[in-house]
């Protein structure tokens, strides 16, 4: 079992979103965490109608600093990603165990004004983006780790629909142009 960590500032969207996403298509392969540099109160209440609204279990889901992950005792990471540019600037504490980080920058669904049909729309956009990403993780060889792990995750963020700039330089800066495989 692989553990991965969606970072995002305040932990109220966008990695909500990715580890409710990946918890459901993990099975025994992976389990996704979350949390934030300076979380918000409370998960995003747009974000969690939509994840009602798919038929997911929203019980159990608040908004954590990162910190509660670089403490003693906290579950050791393996995968780190971050899912806003934002966070991906940030100084990150030392994660214990060196795990694999990549990033996959979207657009801020929460920032998204206007109707509730609107801001629905705006996380199912985003849902959609971080669903694609994470089909494409669990489809990586169980065996790839290191550079080339690195590599794949940073390929995955920049080579999806809706990859921020900051996603595509990480991908370049990670081992040059490569595909989500690796190679």
């Amino acid at each position: 079992m692989k553990n991965v960590l969606f970072l995002c500032t305040h932990n109220s969207a966008r990695s909500i979103l990715a580890e409710v996403i990946l918890n459901a298509k993990g099975g025994t392969r992976y389990r996704g965490f979350s949390a934030g540099s300076a979380p918000r109160s409370a998960p995003n209440p747009y974000g969690i109608a939509y994840l009602e609204s798919r038929g997911h279990r929203i019980d159990g889901l608040y908004s954590k600093s990162w910190d509660v992950f670089a403490a003693e005792g906290a579950p050791e990471m393996h995968i780190i990603i971050t899912v806003c540019d934002d966070a991906a600037g940030e100084s990150c504490p030392v994660w214990p165990g060196r795990p694999a980080t990549g990033h996959w920058g979207i657009a801020d669904p929460s920032a998204v004004g206007g109707s509730f049909a609107d801001r629905q729309a705006a996380f199912a956009r985003a849902y959609g983006q971080l669903e694609e990403r994470i089909d494409r993780l669990l489809a990586l060889p169980d065996d790839l780790d290191g550079a080339a792990l690195k590599a794949a995750l940073n390929a995955i963020g920049a080579q999806s629909d809706g990859a921020t700039e900051r996603s595509r330089r990480a991908a370049i800066s990670a081992r040059g142009p490569v595909t989500a495989d690796g190679s």
